[in-house]
């Protein structure tokens, strides 16, 4: 069984799948933990806060004058950096307890502290959030026929563009009781928080335990970091739920009292959505399935398709970005041809493709209107990686000052021993 666990682990996360400078375990509990109140499933209708205001504005389009709440806004046509990560771990201790899942996690995710120092970084270095689908555009050419193009974003004076995406924002199963949050809920304040147990089974909701949440509040404090009102993307599947609720379908045996259920998970997850969505999240597929699009077949993965935008999509809307599994890119080679998948899964709307690389490349594709993109992945494997790894990360982050190697099990640190 631990065999098994593990390997499904493994086949989820290869997507790409502490306080600012210090080292410590993530953020001990603090007045933003409490008591969980009541989510919308757990108590009866109540009136819900009056919403503070949140404005969302398109870095695509200058500000009149030139500049906007005294700050100047300049042309930018760089590189947008692209930094991606899994579920953040909110209690290391039993995320890295020894059994099948820890060594998994320890490559793949980053604690609570560490993500937020990494937060921290960027923002000291400069840059400002800006949402996916604003750095490029679908426009008409001479020809007649669509291309996508790279936009100019107007960025305040000094600052860099980022953009940061989440896989598997779906509170999977096997994470529940691993040192994970559970759920996304509302709090008695109308803002977004997770739900869970600790490892003592107390029940905690939180500001500081999950990245949706995290990056809210680091926002609300530093303003700046995202002046366009941007968050990132949230890369959903669909195969158990999303968001911690259990909106999937299964193909055999399904019942009434299943069915049910699903509905009212599905009802219990549209105020989350609505308030994510107004608040500057964004949301991709991710696939329904987490299966590799360059090994199905045309068929699997045309039901894949459709059953996330039957399940997912139904929910939180269309979206033309799409996040690869285990970074796996349709017809074995996405840059340099276009075969039947890519040519498929274009035609159901989708015009941002996101894999994983050593840097945010990305490539506009000359002979269908689609771009590629390459992400960088925060995460064990690069924490931990050689210098050359390091370097990769350092425009963004001190990876020696980040990884909290206290938490994290005791496994070898590449930068620390470098090879003979």
């Amino acid at each position: 069984m631990r065999r098994i666990v593990s390997l499904l682990l493994i086949l989820l996360l290869l997507s790409g799948c502490a306080s600012p400078g210090t080292n410590g375990p993530a953020p001990a509990k603090d007045d933003s933990q409490t008591e969980a109140p009541a989510s919308p499933e757990q108590e009866g209708e109540e009136t819900p806060p009056e919403p503070e205001p949140y404005t969302i504005l398109n870095p695509a389009v200058a500000p009149e004058g030139g500049s906007r709440d005294g700050v100047s806004y300049v042309p930018w046509d760089g590189v947008v950096e692209h930094l991606f990560f899994h579920p953040v771990v909110a209690y290391p201790e039993q995320a890295f307890d020894g059994d099948a899942a820890a060594d998994g996690i320890d490559d793949f995710m980053v604690t609570a502290g560490e993500y937020l120092a990494i937060l921290q970084s960027v923002y000291e270095k400069g840059f400002v959030l800006v949402d996916i689908a604003d750095v490029w555009s679908e426009v008409t050419g001479e020809d007649g026929n669509p291309h996508m193009v790279r936009n100019t974003l107007y960025i305040p004076e000094g600052k860099k563009p980022l953009i940061l995406s989440f896989d598997d924002t779906n509170y999977y199963p096997y994470m529940l009781g691993n040192g994970f949050s559970y759920k996304l809920i509302l709090g008695e304040d109308g803002k977004v928080w997770s739900w869970g147990l600790d490892p003592a089974g107390k029940e905690v909701v939180s500001r500081d335990l999950d990245a949706i949440p995290i990056l809210d509040k680091f926002v609300e404090e530093h303003p700046d970091f995202s002046p366009f009102g941007a968050k990132g993307c949230l890369s959903l599947t669909g195969y158990e739920g999303i968001l911690g609720y259990r909106t999937q379908t299964s193909t055999e045996g399904w019942t009434e009292e299943q069915e049910a259920n699903r509905q009212k998970e599905r009802e219990a997850v549209k105020p989350i959505i609505a308030e994510l969505k107004r608040t500057g999240w964004t949301f991709g597929s991710h696939t329904w399935g987490h299966i590799r699009l360059g090994t199905k077949s045309l068929d699997h993965i045309q039901a894949d398709t459709q059953r996330w935008a039957d399940e997912v999509g139904s929910l939180v809307g269309p979206t033309k970005v799409l996040f690869y599994p285990h970074g796996e890119r349709p017809d074995g080679d996405d840059w340099k041809k276009t075969g039947p998948v890519f040519q498929y899964l274009q035609s159901q709307g989708f015009r941002i493709f996101c894999s994983v690389g050593i840097n945010s490349f990305s490539w506009i594709k000359k002979d269908i209107s689609a771009v590629i993109c390459d992400r960088l992945h925060p995460d064990g494997t690069t924490l931990r990686g050689s210098e050359k790894v390091v370097g990769w990360y350092a425009p963004f982050y001190d990876t020696k000052e980040i990884i909290d190697l206290e938490s994290r099990p005791e496994r070898p640190v590449r930068w620390m021993n470098p090879p003979a």
